[in-house]
């Protein structure tokens, strides 16, 4: 099986090909990883961060077309936090509280925006870097210095939110917000997959269940 996986950034992209990829291959799921394309000038593309969901649709269907074979399937890894506004479903999703419950019915829209049997969406509520939260003590690989406090602060946002994936979206609360106010050296394409790594899949798929439930979808699709 081949899994082709259309994603909102760098940091996605290396998440897919340094952790992803080896944990599917074993399950015989080879993953190829394609940033989204935001803008074409002359020769130059230019691809990362979701504009629109017309670059998003676009991208997807280039893949599907390059890549017709019946064992061939395709995802998506974006966030849902600043969510283009025309994405399928995005007016409906504002009336529901629950940041896991807007994913689900955006991704169910999405699928029937494409129409496509093998295709298997997915957004991160509300974006990659509640996946961290996770384990708040692997951020120590990628700052060596962290002190305790630092570390039993990220562990308190954790606690609060419930799960990873209900801390909130806010412009100054969201979790890449969080942790750059903590940790202001936070990079995210260069420390985000670091720390993911050293984190793990094992950990990530216990505390975030609709991350889970995408990867047994992807796991099970055939």
């Amino acid at each position: 099986m081949r899994l082709h996986f259309v994603v909102e950034g760098q940091t996605e992209e290396t998440f897919v090909r340094d952790l992803l990829s080896s944990e599917l291959a074993l399950k015989g799921i080879y993953c190829y990883a394609h940033r989204v394309t935001t803008g074409r000038k002359g020769s130059r593309v230019y691809r990362g961060g979701l504009l629109s969901f017309q670059h998003l649709r676009k991208d997807l269907e280039l893949w599907m077309k390059q890549d017709s074979g019946a064992d061939s399937w395709f995802t998506t890894m974006v966030d849902l936090y600043r969510l283009p506004s025309d994405f399928p479903g995005i007016a409906e999703s504002r009336a529901l509280a629950d940041p896991v419950a807007k994913a689900e019915l955006l991704e169910a829209r999405f699928m029937d925006n494409l129409s496509h049997p093998r295709f298997v969406p997915y957004i991160q509520p509300h974006e990659f870097e509640a996946l961290l939260f996770s384990d708040p003590p692997g951020f120590s690989i990628a700052f060596p210095m962290v002190t305790g406090a630092e570390l039993a602060e990220l562990e308190a946002i954790r606690r609060a939110a419930g799960t990873p994936e209900h801390i909130d979206e806010g412009d100054e609360t969201s979790p890449s917000k969080r942790i750059s106010k903590l940790l202001p050296e936070y990079d995210k394409p260069v420390s985000g997959p670091l720390i993911a790594k050293r984190i793990g899949l094992t950990k990530m798929r216990a505390e975030c269940h609709h991350f889970d439930r995408w990867l047994r979808r992807l796991e099970t699709a055939r």
